[in-house]
């Protein structure tokens, strides 16, 4: 397997398409990040396919406007600062990939300053010819007030999104650890 993926292009043609489409795949999280920061709702909803599923019960990019608007509005100010960007190829039109983020949090209703890392577990599909977050599902690592020295899990019981805890998300963690536990 390459590490772009399980997906091998055959043809020099396929293989520019997979290199543009990493490029494009990409440029999404930074997107979206500036998104985000920028309250521009409108812009964001279009980096979704139109029919995207919005929780459990609400499927479109009007639904999606809808969730992202009230979940921005319970913050000021925010800044997305993306870091690594893994990508994996599962054919010519799918890919998924994680995406780390450090963001800030503005909270005027606390008078916090919060600071917080996490990741994005992004799948993602091309669509005549556009590449869309298929899924986006965040885990977090902490968020705690900016003046707060950061540990594992911190703030996590506090936040209004579901989220599954780092590095406890991963699948290798608690094998790692059982491993390294029985050598011992």
């Amino acid at each position: 397997m390459s590490r772009l993926g399980p997906w091998q292009p055959s043809t020099l043609e396929a293989r520019l398409d997979r290199m543009e489409s990493l490029a494009a795949i990409r440029q999404l999280a930074f997107r979206y990040a500036l998104c985000l920061d920028s309250r521009d709702m409108d812009s964001l909803v279009t980096l979704f396919p139109d029919d995207v599923r919005v929780g459990r019960e609400e499927r479109g990019r009007a639904a999606l406007h809808r969730w992202f608007s009230e979940t921005m509005s319970a913050m000021r100010t925010s800044v997305h600062l993306i870091g690594n960007h893994i990508v994996d190829f599962d054919d010519a039109d799918h890919a998924h990939g994680i995406v780390y983020c450090r963001d800030e949090l503005e909270r005027p209703d606390t008078g916090l300053w919060q600071v917080g890392v996490l990741q994005y577990w992004d799948r993602y599909v091309r669509i005549e010819g556009e590449w869309y977050f298929e899924r986006r599902k965040f885990h977090r690592f902490y968020i705690v007030d900016a003046l707060t020295r950061p540990r594992p899990g911190a703030g996590l019981d506090e936040n209004p999104l579901t989220t599954i805890q780092l590095p406890d998300a991963f699948p290798t963690w608690s094998e790692f650890w059982r491993r390294h536990e029985d050598r011992a």
